[in-house]
């Protein structure tokens, strides 16, 4: 049985892509560990349109179906520090925080775990495990700048909401699945999600 993934998602413009993400793992049967962040909170209200209970959370208020789908979430709330993903002993495959807000991405610069998905990438990066960050701030501070060199330093992965084109996106779900299909290919899991550029042809997955 493979082991778990951890996705944090943050308060940063583009909690899309965070649900998006969350989705096609449960599709392809993955068990997510989920931690959503205050911030996070309001902002899948405020673009989305969703009410999330960060206490009893429902992943069927976040992800319409989402509980009929093969994968698995265990759910942790942001400043519970008990759970397993806070500690190094818990074995995880990889942790993505999609989005990663400014104030996140300091967090774990600085090691300061002022909530679990913070605690939780530090974990990932004193392990030496797949961390990814997906930021969507521009443009970004001459601090932002250096936190996201300290943390690609200690071994994670910088991966900005930065969608290409050159695959005839013609909808906004396209892009979003350009940023997500990166991010699978990172954490190395197959999927179909976008059209590959190979050898200055485009070309689909096979």
């Amino acid at each position: 049985m493979s082991l778990p993934l951890v996705l944090g998602i943050t308060g940063a413009s583009g909690v899309i892509y965070g649900r998006r993400l969350l989705e096609v793992l449960l599709q392809q049967g993955h068990t997510v560990h989920l931690s959503i962040s205050e911030s996070g909170q309001q902002v899948l209200h405020h673009e989305l349109g969703l009410a999330i209970d960060l206490k009893r959370f429902e992943l069927d208020d976040l992800l319409p179906g989402g509980s009929q789908l093969p994968g698995r979430v265990v759910y942790h709330y942001y400043k519970d520090f008990m759970t397993p993903i806070a500690s190094g002993s818990f074995r995880t495959r990889a942790m993505v925080v999609c989005p990663c807000s400014g104030s996140t991405l300091s967090g774990i610069a600085t090691a300061s775990s002022g909530n679990l998905i913070q605690r939780a990438a530090d974990v990932h990066l004193k392990e030496r495990r797949p961390l990814i960050l997906v930021p969507r701030e521009t443009p970004l501070s001459l601090i932002q700048l250096d936190n996201l060199r300290t943390v690609a330093a200690a071994g994670g992965t910088i991966l900005p909401a930065a969608p290409g084109f050159y695959h005839g996106a013609e909808r906004i779900e396209q892009l979003v699945d350009f940023i997500v299909a990166r991010i699978l290919d990172h954490l190395a899991i197959e999927h179909r999600l976008m059209r590959r550029w190979v050898g200055g042809a485009d070309e689909t997955d096979l």
